[in-house]
C-alpha cells in the first residue's frame, strides 16, 4: 500500500469516526429513549451480529471478492443446529453438523470462484439462495426455529455480561481480535493484501493465490455461521427467514463506509468497528425516529451508493484492476 492510499484510507477513517461521534452525541440530546440503559443494551447486541459479519466480509473484500451469501450462512447452519437439538440429538453432534456445512458452503464458493473462475457475485448469489432453499425445504419445520434447553451449555456466547458488557459485544471483540491477527501477524494474512492489490503479481511471487481465495470463503463461512449461533443464543431462537431481510446491505455498508476498498488489498479490523458503530447508530436512530422500513431501504441505499462513489475515487480501480476484480 502507498503512502497516499493510506493517508486517503486513515482521512476516510478520521472521518467517518468524527461522524458517529456527532451523530452519537446527537441522538443522545435530541432523540428521546436514545442514550436509555435499554436502547444502548440492544443496540449493543445489534451492533455485536453486524460486527461479526463485517470482519467475515472484510476478509473476502481485502482479497479482492465479495459474499452476498452471508446471511444465508449465519442463519441455515445455526438454524439447523437448533433444530437438531429440538429433535433430540446431542449439543455435540448438533453443534459439528452447524459446523461442517458451514465449512463445505465455504469450500464450494471458494471453488468455484478460484478454480471455476466465476464471478463472486455472481457465485455467492446464486450459493446463497441455494444454501436458504436448501434450509426451508430439508432442515427447517418452521420460519422461526426456537433455542432448545440442550443448547445451554453454549448460551453463554449470547447472554449475560463480562464485566457489564453484554456478550455478543465480548463475542464480536474475540473475532476482531482473531481477524487481526490473521491479517496482521500471518504469513497467510500478509497474502491475502498480496492477492487484493494485484493478484497476477501475486501469482508471478510465488503466492498460492487459488487456495488462498477457498480460505478466505472458508473463512467468511465460518465467521458467519458463528455469528448466527451468537444471534440465536442472544434472542433464544433463529429467524431463518432472516435470509430475506436487508441485512446484507447492512454489512456491505459497515465495510465500504469504514473504509476498506472494494478494489482490494486495503483496510483492516479498524475499519469494520468504525463503520459497525456508525451503521448500527444509524439504524437504531431511524427506529426510533420510527421511519418506516422503506423509508429506512431508501435512506440506506442512498448510503451505500455515495460510500460506492467515494470508494471510486479513495481506491480506483486501474485497467488490472478491471480485469481481475470480478465482484
Amino acid at each position: 500500500m502507498t503512502a497516499a492510499a493510506a493517508s486517503k484510507n486513515i482521512s476516510q477513517q478520521t472521518i467517518v469516526f468524527a461522524i458517529f461521534v456527532l451523530m452519537f452525541i446527537s441522538f443522545s440530546i435530541f432523540l428521546k429513549g436514545f442514550f436509555s440503559a435499554g436502547n444502548l443494551l440492544g443496540l449493543l447486541q445489534n451492533v455485536a451480529i453486524l460486527g461479526i459479519l463485517g470482519l467475515a466480509m472484510a476478509v473476502v473484500v481485502i482479497g479482492r471478492g465479495i459474499d452476498i451469501s452471508m446471511v444465508a450462512v449465519l442463519a441455515v447452519p445455526a438454524g439447523l443446529m437448533l433444530q437438531l437439538a429440538q429433535e433430540g440429538y446431542p449439543l455435540s453432534m448438533a453443534l459439528l453438523a452447524a459446523v461442517v456445512i458451514a465449512l463445505v458452503f465455504g469450500l464450494i464458493n471458494g471453488w468455484l470462484i478460484a478454480f471455476a473462475e466465476i464471478p463472486s457475485l455472481f457465485t455467492t448469489l446464486a450459493s446463497g439462495l441455494f444454501l436458504a432453499g436448501l434450509g426451508q425445504v430439508a432442515f427447517f419445520r418452521l420460519d422461526v426455529v426456537q433455542w432448545s434447553t440442550s443448547l445451554d451449555p453454549i448460551s453463554w456466547m449470547g447472554r449475560g455480561t463480562l464485566l457489564g458488557v453484554p456478550m455478543p459485544v465480548i463475542m464480536f471483540a474475540v473475532v476482531a481480535v482473531l481477524v487481526a491477527f490473521f491479517l496482521k501477524k500471518t504469513r497467510l494474512g500478509a497474502f491475502v493484501y498480496a492477492v487484493g492489490d494485484n493478484p497476477i503479481g501475486a501469482r508471478t511471487t510465488g503466492i498460492p493465490t487459488r487456495p488462498l481465495i477457498v480460505l478466505q470463503y472458508v473463512i467468511a463461512a465460518l465467521i458467519g455461521a458463528f455469528a448466527g449461533m451468537v444471534m440465536a443464543a442472544s434472542v433464544n431462537s433463529m429467524p431463518t427467514r432472516i435470509f430475506n431481510s436487508t441485512l446484507i446491505y447492512d454489512v456491505i455498508l459497515v465495510v465500504v463506509l469504514g473504509g476498506i476498498g472494494l478494489s482490494g488489498g486495503r483496510g483492516g479490523v479498524i475499519n469494520v468497528i468504525i463503520g459497525t458503530a456508525l451503521i448500527g447508530t444509524l439504524l437504531n436512530g431511524m427506529t426510533i425516529l420510527d421511519i418506516s422500513y422503506s423509508a429506512q431501504n431508501l435512506i440506506k441505499g442512498i448510503i451505500l451508493l455515495v460510500a460506492i462513489l467515494i470508494d471510486s475515487f479513495l481506491n480506483p480501480r486501474n485497467e488490472e484492476t478491471a480485469q481481475q476484480g470480478d465482484i
